[in-house]
Protein backbone atom coordinates (compact mmCIF):
# COMPACT_ATOMS: atom_id res chain seq x y z
CA UNK A 1 0.00 0.00 0.00
CA UNK A 2 1.29 3.66 -1.22
CA UNK A 3 1.40 6.73 1.07
CA UNK A 4 3.61 8.67 3.82
CA UNK A 5 6.10 6.64 5.41
CA UNK A 6 9.34 6.85 8.45
CA UNK A 7 11.01 6.71 4.91
CA UNK A 8 9.80 10.14 3.78
CA UNK A 9 10.92 12.19 7.00
CA UNK A 10 13.11 14.60 5.85
CA UNK A 11 17.14 15.43 7.06
CA UNK A 12 16.91 17.34 10.83
CA UNK A 13 20.00 17.92 11.06
CA UNK A 14 20.23 21.57 13.30
CA UNK A 15 17.03 20.86 14.67
CA UNK A 16 15.82 20.21 18.18
CA UNK A 17 13.26 18.29 19.55
CA UNK A 18 11.40 16.89 22.94
CA UNK A 19 9.28 14.14 22.82
CA UNK A 20 6.85 14.14 25.94
CA UNK A 21 6.09 10.12 26.71
CA UNK A 22 9.55 9.09 24.89
CA UNK A 23 9.59 5.77 26.85
CA UNK A 24 7.65 3.99 25.55
CA UNK A 25 4.56 3.09 22.28
CA UNK A 26 3.57 6.20 20.16
CA UNK A 27 6.59 8.47 22.04
CA UNK A 28 8.80 5.93 21.62
CA UNK A 29 8.84 5.37 18.30
CA UNK A 30 8.80 9.26 17.18
CA UNK A 31 11.50 10.05 19.55
CA UNK A 32 13.64 7.48 17.39
CA UNK A 33 12.20 8.38 13.97
CA UNK A 34 13.41 11.38 14.63
CA UNK A 35 16.67 10.74 15.70
CA UNK A 36 17.01 8.80 13.21
CA UNK A 37 17.11 11.43 10.77
CA UNK A 38 19.25 13.45 12.85
CA UNK A 39 17.17 15.44 15.20
CA UNK A 40 18.92 16.42 18.70
CA UNK A 41 16.04 14.99 20.69
CA UNK A 42 15.15 14.95 24.11
CA UNK A 43 12.97 11.94 25.64
CA UNK A 44 11.06 13.84 28.30
CA UNK A 45 9.98 11.10 30.59
CA UNK A 46 7.87 10.58 33.86
CA UNK A 47 10.21 7.31 35.27
CA UNK A 48 13.82 7.44 35.54
CA UNK A 49 14.34 4.14 34.80
CA UNK A 50 11.92 3.49 31.80
CA UNK A 51 13.18 6.71 30.26
CA UNK A 52 16.99 5.61 30.55
CA UNK A 53 15.76 1.73 29.24
CA UNK A 54 13.97 4.27 25.71
CA UNK A 55 16.84 5.97 25.40
CA UNK A 56 19.26 2.67 25.65
CA UNK A 57 17.27 1.31 22.89
CA UNK A 58 17.41 4.24 20.47
CA UNK A 59 20.90 4.59 21.44
CA UNK A 60 21.44 0.65 20.15
CA UNK A 61 19.52 1.08 17.18
CA UNK A 62 21.12 4.52 16.00
CA UNK A 63 24.55 4.73 17.34
CA UNK A 64 25.27 8.30 16.28
CA UNK A 65 21.90 9.74 18.01
CA UNK A 66 21.98 13.44 19.89
CA UNK A 67 19.97 12.18 22.63
CA UNK A 68 19.07 13.84 25.58
CA UNK A 69 16.92 12.08 28.95
CA UNK A 70 15.04 14.56 31.66
CA UNK A 71 12.27 14.14 33.72
CA UNK A 72 9.16 15.17 33.36
CA UNK A 73 5.41 14.36 35.24
CA UNK A 74 3.31 16.25 33.31
CA UNK A 75 0.47 15.39 36.54
CA UNK A 76 2.81 17.92 38.57
CA UNK A 77 3.12 21.42 37.72
CA UNK A 78 6.12 21.58 40.02
CA UNK A 79 7.47 18.92 37.75
CA UNK A 80 6.93 20.87 34.38
CA UNK A 81 8.39 24.11 35.77
CA UNK A 82 11.28 22.23 36.35
CA UNK A 83 11.73 20.83 32.63
CA UNK A 84 11.39 24.20 31.14
CA UNK A 85 14.10 25.71 33.89
CA UNK A 86 16.66 23.01 32.08
CA UNK A 87 15.38 23.36 29.06
CA UNK A 88 16.08 27.45 29.35
CA UNK A 89 16.02 29.06 26.16
CA UNK A 90 17.85 27.25 24.24
CA UNK A 91 16.09 27.33 20.15
CA UNK A 92 13.42 24.60 20.64
CA UNK A 93 12.26 23.27 16.44
CA UNK A 94 9.37 20.71 17.23
CA UNK A 95 7.56 19.94 20.60
CA UNK A 96 5.85 17.11 20.91
CA UNK A 97 2.85 16.54 23.23
CA UNK A 98 2.66 13.05 23.18
CA UNK A 99 2.17 11.32 26.83
CA UNK A 100 -0.92 10.86 28.01
CA UNK A 101 -3.12 8.85 30.61
CA UNK A 102 -6.25 7.23 29.33
CA UNK A 103 -9.37 5.49 30.78
CA UNK A 104 -7.99 5.41 34.56
CA UNK A 105 -10.19 4.95 37.62
CA UNK A 106 -10.06 8.39 39.63
CA UNK A 107 -7.18 9.57 40.50
CA UNK A 108 -6.19 13.12 40.97
CA UNK A 109 -2.62 14.97 40.09
CA UNK A 110 -0.38 16.51 42.43
CA UNK A 111 -2.03 19.91 41.71
CA UNK A 112 -5.40 18.46 42.71
CA UNK A 113 -6.61 18.11 39.18
CA UNK A 114 -8.49 15.35 37.48
CA UNK A 115 -5.86 13.17 36.42
CA UNK A 116 -6.77 13.08 32.33
CA UNK A 117 -7.43 16.26 32.47
CA UNK A 118 -4.77 17.33 34.40
CA UNK A 119 -1.94 15.34 32.62
CA UNK A 120 -3.76 14.88 29.01
CA UNK A 121 -4.61 18.73 28.63
CA UNK A 122 -3.28 20.76 31.89
CA UNK A 123 0.52 19.39 31.95
CA UNK A 124 0.52 20.01 27.98
CA UNK A 125 -0.99 23.45 28.06
CA UNK A 126 1.66 24.72 30.84
CA UNK A 127 4.67 22.71 29.18
CA UNK A 128 4.39 24.77 25.73
CA UNK A 129 3.43 28.12 27.56
CA UNK A 130 6.84 27.60 29.31
CA UNK A 131 8.46 26.79 26.39
CA UNK A 132 7.19 29.34 24.14
CA UNK A 133 9.88 31.81 24.34
CA UNK A 134 12.39 28.59 22.85
CA UNK A 135 10.16 27.68 20.50
CA UNK A 136 9.90 31.15 19.67
CA UNK A 137 14.13 31.35 19.34
CA UNK A 138 13.93 28.67 16.34
CA UNK A 139 13.42 29.48 12.68
CA UNK A 140 10.71 27.57 12.10
CA UNK A 141 9.18 26.25 15.24
CA UNK A 142 6.25 23.22 15.55
CA UNK A 143 3.93 22.14 18.41
CA UNK A 144 2.48 18.83 17.85
CA UNK A 145 -0.33 17.92 20.07
CA UNK A 146 -1.61 13.93 19.82
CA UNK A 147 -5.01 13.57 20.14
CA UNK A 148 -7.73 10.58 19.63
CA UNK A 149 -10.24 9.22 17.75
CA UNK A 150 -12.28 9.21 21.49
CA UNK A 151 -12.06 13.36 21.23
CA UNK A 152 -15.72 13.08 18.97
CA UNK A 153 -17.40 11.62 21.94
CA UNK A 154 -15.54 14.33 24.06
CA UNK A 155 -17.44 17.52 25.56
CA UNK A 156 -15.97 20.36 27.61
CA UNK A 157 -17.81 20.20 30.98
CA UNK A 158 -17.19 23.71 32.31
CA UNK A 159 -19.35 23.04 34.98
CA UNK A 160 -17.61 20.17 36.41
CA UNK A 161 -14.31 20.18 34.69
CA UNK A 162 -12.65 18.29 37.47
CA UNK A 163 -15.19 15.54 37.11
CA UNK A 164 -15.79 16.11 40.90
CA UNK A 165 -19.78 15.62 40.73
CA UNK A 166 -19.57 12.67 38.71
CA UNK A 167 -16.64 10.82 37.04
CA UNK A 168 -16.45 8.16 34.43
CA UNK A 169 -13.48 7.06 32.59
CA UNK A 170 -14.08 7.40 29.18
CA UNK A 171 -16.16 10.70 29.51
CA UNK A 172 -13.28 12.57 31.24
CA UNK A 173 -11.19 10.80 28.23
CA UNK A 174 -13.06 12.25 25.82
CA UNK A 175 -13.13 15.29 27.27
CA UNK A 176 -8.92 15.63 27.78
CA UNK A 177 -8.76 14.86 24.37
CA UNK A 178 -11.25 17.16 23.13
CA UNK A 179 -9.39 19.79 25.16
CA UNK A 180 -6.48 19.00 23.15
CA UNK A 181 -8.20 20.00 19.65
CA UNK A 182 -9.76 22.71 20.97
CA UNK A 183 -5.98 23.83 22.27
CA UNK A 184 -4.48 23.23 18.91
CA UNK A 185 -6.88 25.36 17.59
CA UNK A 186 -6.63 28.50 19.63
CA UNK A 187 -2.83 27.97 19.66
CA UNK A 188 -2.48 28.21 15.94
CA UNK A 189 -5.11 31.22 16.53
CA UNK A 190 -3.01 33.36 19.43
CA UNK A 191 0.74 31.94 18.42
CA UNK A 192 0.60 32.54 14.78
CA UNK A 193 4.41 32.30 14.58
CA UNK A 194 4.09 28.59 15.69
CA UNK A 195 3.03 26.34 13.64
CA UNK A 196 0.04 24.43 15.74
CA UNK A 197 -1.05 21.09 14.31
CA UNK A 198 -2.80 17.95 16.04
CA UNK A 199 -2.47 14.25 15.30
CA UNK A 200 -4.39 11.06 15.98
CA UNK A 201 -3.25 7.41 15.74
CA UNK A 202 -6.18 5.82 14.80
CA UNK A 203 -5.98 2.75 17.16
CA UNK A 204 -2.10 1.71 17.85
CA UNK A 205 -1.34 -1.07 19.75
CA UNK A 206 0.68 0.66 22.90
CA UNK A 207 0.37 0.20 26.73
CA UNK A 208 -2.23 2.41 27.04
CA UNK A 209 -5.26 0.06 26.18
CA UNK A 210 -4.67 -2.08 29.27
CA UNK A 211 -3.60 0.17 32.04
CA UNK A 212 -7.08 1.53 33.24
CA UNK A 213 -8.36 -2.24 33.39
CA UNK A 214 -5.00 -2.88 35.26
CA UNK A 215 -5.82 0.15 38.02
CA UNK A 216 -8.83 -0.85 38.23
CA UNK A 217 -8.46 -4.76 39.00
CA UNK A 218 -10.54 -5.75 36.39
CA UNK A 219 -8.13 -8.93 34.71
CA UNK A 220 -10.76 -9.26 32.22
CA UNK A 221 -10.82 -6.41 30.54
CA UNK A 222 -7.18 -5.83 30.70
CA UNK A 223 -6.42 -9.39 28.85
CA UNK A 224 -9.45 -8.18 26.29
CA UNK A 225 -7.44 -5.04 25.73
CA UNK A 226 -4.16 -6.83 25.43
CA UNK A 227 -6.20 -9.21 22.77
CA UNK A 228 -7.16 -6.68 20.93
CA UNK A 229 -3.90 -4.86 20.66
CA UNK A 230 -2.33 -8.34 18.91
CA UNK A 231 -5.96 -9.35 16.69
CA UNK A 232 -6.88 -5.34 15.60
CA UNK A 233 -4.99 -2.88 15.92
CA UNK A 234 -2.08 -1.30 14.01
CA UNK A 235 1.29 -1.35 15.23
CA UNK A 236 2.92 1.73 17.72
CA UNK A 237 5.18 2.49 14.75
CA UNK A 238 2.44 2.79 12.22
CA UNK A 239 0.70 4.38 15.05
CA UNK A 240 3.13 7.18 14.97
CA UNK A 241 3.20 8.05 11.83
CA UNK A 242 0.52 10.49 11.96
CA UNK A 243 2.98 12.25 14.38
CA UNK A 244 5.61 12.20 12.77
CA UNK A 245 4.21 13.64 9.65
CA UNK A 246 2.75 16.49 11.67
CA UNK A 247 6.28 17.16 12.84
CA UNK A 248 8.04 17.04 9.51
CA UNK A 249 5.78 17.84 6.61
CA UNK A 250 6.43 21.33 5.47
CA UNK A 251 3.06 22.06 4.01
CA UNK A 252 0.64 20.79 7.23
CA UNK A 253 -2.52 23.46 7.83
CA UNK A 254 -2.27 25.38 11.07
CA UNK A 255 -4.62 24.15 13.49
CA UNK A 256 -5.32 21.02 11.95
CA UNK A 257 -5.44 17.40 12.67
CA UNK A 258 -3.52 15.02 10.92
CA UNK A 259 -4.24 10.76 11.52
CA UNK A 260 -4.79 7.64 9.73
CA UNK A 261 -6.55 8.18 6.19
CA UNK A 262 -8.50 4.70 6.13
CA UNK A 263 -11.23 5.75 8.33
CA UNK A 264 -9.29 7.60 10.88
CA UNK A 265 -8.54 4.00 12.00
CA UNK A 266 -5.40 2.71 10.68
CA UNK A 267 -2.85 2.92 7.63
CA UNK A 268 -0.74 5.82 6.27
CA UNK A 269 -1.36 9.70 7.45
CA UNK A 270 -2.83 12.95 6.07
CA UNK A 271 -5.15 15.71 7.20
CA UNK A 272 -8.22 14.30 8.44
CA UNK A 273 -11.60 15.71 9.54
CA UNK A 274 -12.33 16.78 13.38
CA UNK A 275 -15.58 16.77 15.58
CA UNK A 276 -17.88 19.89 15.35
CA UNK A 277 -17.27 20.66 18.79
CA UNK A 278 -13.46 20.78 17.73
CA UNK A 279 -14.31 24.02 16.12
CA UNK A 280 -16.12 26.24 18.29
CA UNK A 281 -14.32 29.39 19.00
CA UNK A 282 -16.09 30.67 21.79
CA UNK A 283 -15.61 26.66 24.06
CA UNK A 284 -11.68 27.05 23.04
CA UNK A 285 -11.55 31.17 24.44
CA UNK A 286 -12.98 30.04 27.58
CA UNK A 287 -11.01 26.83 28.07
CA UNK A 288 -7.88 28.29 27.24
CA UNK A 289 -8.67 31.24 29.68
CA UNK A 290 -9.80 28.24 32.30
CA UNK A 291 -6.24 26.75 31.89
CA UNK A 292 -4.54 29.53 32.47
CA UNK A 293 -6.26 30.25 35.61
CA UNK A 294 -5.81 26.74 36.80
CA UNK A 295 -1.81 26.35 35.88
CA UNK A 296 -0.88 29.99 36.63
CA UNK A 297 0.54 29.76 33.14
CA UNK A 298 0.35 32.46 31.08
CA UNK A 299 0.95 33.05 27.42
Amino acid sequence: MGGWTAADIPRLQGRRAVVTGANSGLGHHTALQLARRGAAVTLACRSAERGQAAFDRIRAAVPDADLALLPLDLADLASVRAFARRWADEPLDILVNNAGVMALPKRTTADGFEMQFGTNHLGHFALTGLLLPALRAAPAPRVVTVTSGIAWTGRIRFDDLQSERSYHPWLAYGQSKLANLLFTKELARRVPDVTSVAAHPGYASTNLQAAGPRMAGHRLRERLAELANVVVAQSAATGALPTLYAAVVPDVTPGACYGPRLLQYRGTPGKVVTPPQAASIDTARRLWQESEKLTGIAY
